[in-house]
């Protein structure tokens, strides 16, 4: 990689932020298709995080993704936010004009639809009900991608009822909670589960789902990608089901934030993959 003072530049802002792997990721397109630019890890605590975000402009930057905890805040902090991100309600790709104006957008949704439809050829949402666990960003931007994709129902599961009861009316329509305790009944039917809380991370307790109720015929996802098989993906995968790691997604949402600060559109290949693992010590 040759940075040159016209280096064009982004980043990933978060707190904290050095577990990422989007500089890995970035960085990895820019030395591919030979672009003078970098891609940097920016650590911002929450309360700095509005100022520092209209500071960039400034320092030459031509955006930035955002990651947790600032997801949300960004939706106030940006001048313009596309539909989405407000359906969403949360912004975590940012493009910033010469003349300092900021345009949020989320494009977690297109990656986890992406990732989706690369894993398993011909899956249909419409074809049974959607089971999401979770009820923070990441569930919101996979809800509004189910539901676009045509999911006749979206089944909600969260440990805080509050937080799922939210989730569905923002969401309206076929959205509705189901309570903990009859997680297991809700996966009758079911076209597809989706995992997106931290439970069965790398230090993270596993995800306690029992599958025995879900049709063989659905996808089973989960958004987390260290490791990059959980017990829950293990567990699908021994029942037969088709199963999506969470790495995917992460690869897919990068492109369109690529494209609009370096001027490429970039592709999600084998090879990238293999690159952003090492990064996390896996093959």
């Amino acid at each position: 990689m040759t940075i040159s003072g016209k280096a064009r530049l982004a980043g990933v802002m978060g707190w904290p932020v050095g577990h990422s792997l989007s500089p890995r990721l970035h960085n990895y397109w820019l030395d591919l298709h030979g672009i003078d630019g970098v891609f940097v890890p920016l650590p911002v605590a929450p309360e700095h995080f509005a100022q520092a975000l209209r500071i960039l402009p400034r320092l030459g930057f031509r955006g930035v993704n955002v990651t947790v905890p600032h997801k949300e805040a960004a939706l106030a902090a940006v001048d313009r936010l596309d539909p989405l991100a407000r359906r969403i309600g949360a912004v975590n790709t940012i493009v910033m004009s010469e003349d300092g104006t900021l345009s949020g957008s989320n494009t977690d949704a297109y990656g986890f639809s992406a990732h989706l439809a690369a894993s398993v050829p011909g899956f249909s949402a419409a074809s049974g009900a959607a089971v999401i666990i979770g009820a923070g960003g990441a569930a919101r931007a996979v809800a509004v991608a189910l539901t676009d994709m045509g999911a006749p129902e979206i089944r909600i599961i969260n440990r805080t009822l509050a937080r799922a009861e939210e989730l569905a009316l923002a969401l309206g329509g076929s959205a509705h909670v189901v309570d903990w305790s009859g997680r297991a009944r809700t996966l009758e039917g079911a076209s597809i589960v989706v995992n997106t809380t931290t439970q069965g991370m790398a230090g993270q307790p596993a995800l306690d789902l029992d599958l025995s109720r879900l049709p063989a015929s659905a996808v089973v996802y989960d958004i987390v990608y260290n490791p990059l098989e959980t017990a829950l993906l293990a567990a699908a995968r021994g029942r037969g089901h088709r199963v999506v790691d969470g790495l995917g997604m992460l690869l897919h949402q990068a492109v369109a934030g690529f494209e609009a600060w370096f001027g490429v559109r970039p592709e999600v290949t084998a090879q990238l993959r293999a690159h952003v693992l090492a990064g996390l010590g896996q093959r």
